[in-house]
């Protein structure tokens, strides 16, 4: 540990002499009188924010695709929305959403029983979510890191018995709610799975089984219809309605969405959105809430909240309603639907819902999952509507179109027989940042806005789980300096001669020597330089990096691998990462005027900084000559603990930052 940090956090004035962030001669020091603060970190802390984690998943089965996401029980708010709720209210709420769908990691099918991947996450991160997709018959599981590792093993959840019905058919109920999830429970086990994210929270769902696509109406102007590809799991919209309700439902027998408000029902082309009919419902008891499903013989059922009811067309082209439950349900039913066995399941309307099944001769019922049963079972989430998809064991689509053994529905390429799974760093929608100092051995003001990189990387897998290219997409997002400085990464585990081309860089300096193959030469692992000048990458450019042979993951290393900035066209000067090791053209001993903070060649300076941060997450740079102690209010405390203690320092949750101390 370096003599001058101290036990306690202190203020010191000191007359140092160090380069300015903005001037134009860098062999010129300028005098400055800076408040510096000293960290008192613990022997060997490097400042990172994010761990590696190896997830490794043994299989039997034969074939089954596999997503992993990072986990967060954290819901966070997405701002306000004015609607129309179930009881026919309008309310204005703060909608809250799950950004678990957000953070899809990688996929892949287990190669001989097995799939292994390493993957870098942020440390406030304990759990990941691993969804398994066996020809649409989904289930998933939450595991908890331990040790920095990640086992699963579906084999010795076999004991939970899927939902047959008839017909060799298993059933999954599909739901949403007004928070946009979309989200499948199993029947017989009550066990639940995330499928996606919805554009817009919604009362509504109901599948067209022959098709494999579910529609939903936004709860929320303008209403939107909304269609979902249960096989390649998107979303589109049809049409704006304009309308909204509780109430949907696909007929097998016409092809058309029937849906439903208070006392109307009409009729709508999916394909368009187009209302076609209209009808009166008369004699229900309430109007508000409740769902309607089309029994297997094309019979009408509607639930409202005074009950069940079914209903049939008279002469005057009204519908009349009989209800079948004969007094007041002791909860409010916000959603129903048949499964393969004719059996009516409903929800209520509860934070945390509950699962029932009603009789359609008597209106006899019984809670089957939820807090209301006796099995101990809780979604802890709300099912504002539901409804049924049938998974058929002699109708799988066994598509395979490039060959490579990849069923199309799970093959993010299916025409290229190359590729068939993406790994995303931090994630699939997420960015990560590189931040900087560039006055490196000297001191710097500590405001990591001389170079911000913000980035993500791809890596694209073939069907053995092996990697054939990476995608690194970045753009400077801070540049405070008054250098000319460059910016690349080495990935240690390979060599130059591993990779067969770079593409996508930007050079205009004429100091960077590359190799035939757009590696930067003379170097002993490869070397990737994303440009000689920063100035040139503020809009977003992407840097392909195709490999020689196809690579394991653990060769190829987690990104962003080992970042670093070089300083003012000078070559050997490089800043790294806080005990990452310098390349082969670095040079850790630097001759200047002013005296060296990092006589350890740590690149952590004697008052305990670094010159260089990642954080796997989006990352908003302190303003001009602004401290990141004084931007970020718990850094010192993350950093004097050894990174233990306010894991999500630079997260935007409330006490972190001093927003008006950030750039936005």
């Amino acid at each position: 540990m370096k003599q001058a940090l101290s036990n306690f956090l202190i203020i010191a004035t000191m007359a140092l002499f160090i380069g300015a962030c903005n001037f134009n001669d860098p062999e010129e020091p300028v005098i400055t009188d800076p408040t510096v603060k000293t960290l008192a970190i613990p022997d060997g802390f490097d400042f990172s924010t994010h761990h590696e984690v190896s997830v490794n998943i043994v299989d039997s089965d034969n074939y089954a695709k596999y997503d992993i996401y990072a986990y967060s029980d954290e819901l966070n708010e997405v701002g306000t929305e004015t609607f129309e709720n179930e009881s026919g209210e309008i309310v204005t709420e703060t909608v809250y959403k799950s950004d678990v769908l957000d953070q899809l990691l990688f996929s892949g099918v287990p190669v001989n029983g097995v799939l292994n991947q390493t993957i870098n996450l942020p440390k406030f991160y304990d759990k990941v979510y691993i969804r398994r997709n066996e020809n649409l018959n989904f289930s998933s599981s939450t595991k908890a890191i331990v040790n920095k590792e990640v086992n699963y093993n579906p084999d010795q959840n076999k004991n939970v018995t899927k939902a047959k019905s008839v017909k060799n058919v298993t059933d999954y109920l599909y739901c949403v709610n007004g928070n946009g999830q979309l989200f499948q429970v199993d029947p017989l086990s009550g066990v639940l799975t995330d499928l996606s994210d919805m554009p817009m929270g919604s009362w509504t769902c109901a599948i067209d089984q022959e098709n494999k696509v579910l529609y939903s109406i936004g709860r929320s102007q303008p209403h939107p219809l909304m269609k979902y590809s249960i096989v390649n799991q998107t979303w589109s919209t049809v049409a704006n309605l304009g309308i909204g309700g509780p109430r949907l439902d696909f007929n097998v027998n016409d092809g058309l969405l029937y849906f439903s408000n208070k006392d109307k029902l009409y009729a709508f082309d999916p394909a368009t959105g187009a209302e076609l009919n209209i009808w009166n419902i008369i004699g229900l008891h309430d109007l508000n809430g409740g769902d309607l499903a089309f029994a297997e013989d094309g019979t009408l059922f509607m639930c409202t909240f005074s009950g069940l009811y079914k209903l049939e067309l008279d002469g005057n082209n009204e519908y009349q309603s009989t209800r079948i439950s004969a007094d007041n349900l002791p909860f409010k039913p916000t959603s129903m639907t048949f499964d393969s066995n004719q059996e009516l399941w409903l929800a209520d309307n509860l934070n945390s819902s509950n699962l029932i099944i009603m009789d359609t001769q008597t209106g006899g019922w019984q809670y089957n999952f939820g807090e209301s049963a006796n099995n101990n079972t809780s979604f802890g989430r709300a099912i504002n509507d539901l409804t049924t998809f049938r998974v058929f064991a002699d109708a799988i689509d066994e598509t395979d179109t490039d060959g490579d053994g990849i069923l199309d529905q799970d093959d993010a390429f299916p025409d290229d027989a190359e590729i068939a799974f993406e790994f995303f760093t931090p994630s699939k929608y997420g960015k990560g940042t590189i931040a900087f100092e560039d006055l490196w051995p000297s001191s710097g003001d500590y405001d990591f806005n001389d170079a911000a990189l913000s980035y993500k990387a791809t890596a694209f897998l073939n069907a053995d789980n092996l990697a054939v290219k990476l995608d690194f997409v970045c753009n400077i997002k801070a540049n405070g300096a008054g250098f000319t400085n460059g910016m690349g990464f080495e990935i240690e585990g390979l060599t130059p001669q591993q990779i067969e081309s770079v593409s996508g860089p930007i050079y205009t300096q004429n100091f960077i020597n590359l190799n035939a193959n757009g590696t930067e030469a003379n170097q002993d692992h490869a070397v990737i330089i994303l440009t000689d000048n920063v100035n040139t990458i503020l809009n977003e450019i992407t840097v392909s990096i195709r490999f020689s042979e196809p690579i394991t993951t653990a060769s190829l290393g987690v990104a962003p691998f080992n970042p670093f900035l070089i300083v003012n066209k000078d070559r050997e000067k490089e800043i790294h990462l806080p005990y990452m090791n310098i390349t082969s053209l670095g040079k850790q001993s630097q001759d200047f005027v002013g005296v060296n903070k990092d006589v350890d060649g740590n690149f952590i300076s004697d008052t305990g900084f670094p010159w260089a941060i990642s954080i796997i997450h989006d990352f908003k740079v302190p303003k001009e000559k602004i401290d990141i102690t004084e931007a970020y209010n718990f850094f010192s405390s993350w950093a004097e603990s050894g990174g233990v203690d306010f894991l999500d320092w630079y997260k935007d949750n409330p006490g972190n930052r001093n927003e008006d101390l950030i750039d936005q």
